[in-house]
């Protein structure tokens, strides 16, 4: 009898562990897989390089490196040089969020103080670009991508801002838009997501992917030569406030830290920020195998075996 009951209770929590183990894998899975190893070298750490701001945005590495960001609230672009000193670009700054250089060495940037685009010369000559659609004002430009021709794509989402002095918004919608090589011409070229936000494309030009943070989704499309986009495929299940992508395709998101996902959209694993909300990435460094990290009030980098593309 007893060696009966002791069965029956080791045939129970069999069981109950051959139930349990399936989901165990899945959270652990979630947290990270094989991959995420060989991205970042296990106990690498995140570190902050600076704090005390208001609300992080929009990281970009120069062609040496250096990492300007933005420090929106206090409108104002900021410079983390490669030797650890940290200097005001530009204030006031168009109240800047997303920003991208050009091929030239231009800073181009989401100024939403009067709903633009601004493209800032290395001498810090700002030249603001047509920034209407359909004869009206933009709902607030807030990141960007600039494709290997020179065109821009950038989303348009709508956030009151403090700032605005009109509370509806210009637009019929919140849309992707695209601002041709000529950077007179701008097209709406995605109209059906609640939300965009985070954009990035491939290096070779051919695909873009844009999240949409209230859809909690991010997208890839096919990049046509007129700069239109198609073959609109789901690329993963998470939207994202900014994003940046790595040389070998991989998809880094933002929002509760960094999640990374590969060219498949698979999960490969989560890195934990501590901050209540991640903002943006970009690479940077001497050899763009550092992940910047803008994060509500501080600026953190953690080491990556992976050069970034951007």
């Amino acid at each position: 009898m007893y060696s009966s009951l002791y069965y029956t209770l080791y045939k129970m929590k069999l069981n109950k562990f051959l139930i349990i183990l399936p989901l165990a894998c899945i959270a652990m899975g979630f947290i990270q897989n094989k991959s995420f190893d060989v991205i970042i070298t296990p106990g690498t750490k995140v570190e902050k390089l600076a704090d005390g701001f208001l609300f992080t945005e929009g990281p970009v590495a120069d062609a040496k490196g250096n990492v300007y960001f933005t420090d929106q609230p206090n409108d104002r672009i900021m410079i983390w040089e490669l030797s650890g000193k940290l200097t005001t670009f530009m204030k006031p700054s168009g109240r800047s969020n997303g920003m991208a250089f050009d091929k030239e060495g231009n800073l181009w940037t989401c100024a939403d103080e009067k709903n633009e685009l601004w493209c800032i010369a290395p001498d810090k000559k700002v030249t603001i670009i047509p920034s209407k659609y359909l004869g009206k004002n933009l709902n607030g430009p807030n990141d960007l991508w600039i494709d290997p021709d020179g065109g821009v794509y950038f989303t348009d989402p709508y956030y009151k801002r403090s700032w605005w002095d009109h509370n509806t918004m210009p637009q019929d919608l919140q849309a992707v838009y695209y601002l041709k090589p000529d950077h007179k011409t701008i097209i709406r070229v995605i109209d059906d997501l609640i939300q965009p936000n985070g954009i990035v494309g491939t290096p070779d030009g051919k695909t873009i992917f844009i999240a949409d943070i209230a859809g909690n989704k991010t997208w890839s499309y096919t990049i046509g030569k007129d700069g239109t986009l198609a073959n609109k495929k789901l690329f993963c299940e998470l939207g994202s406030d900014g994003m940046t992508i790595d040389v070998q395709g991989n998809l880094y998101l933002t929002g509760k830290g960094v999640s990374i996902y590969d060219k498949n959209g698979i999960f490969i694993g989560n890195i934990s920020i501590p901050e209540s909300w991640t903002a943006n990435v970009c690479f940077g460094g001497n050899d763009m195998k550092n992940l910047f990290i803008t994060a509500s009030t501080g600026l953190y980098k953690i080491r990556t075996n992976i050069k970034g593309a951007y």
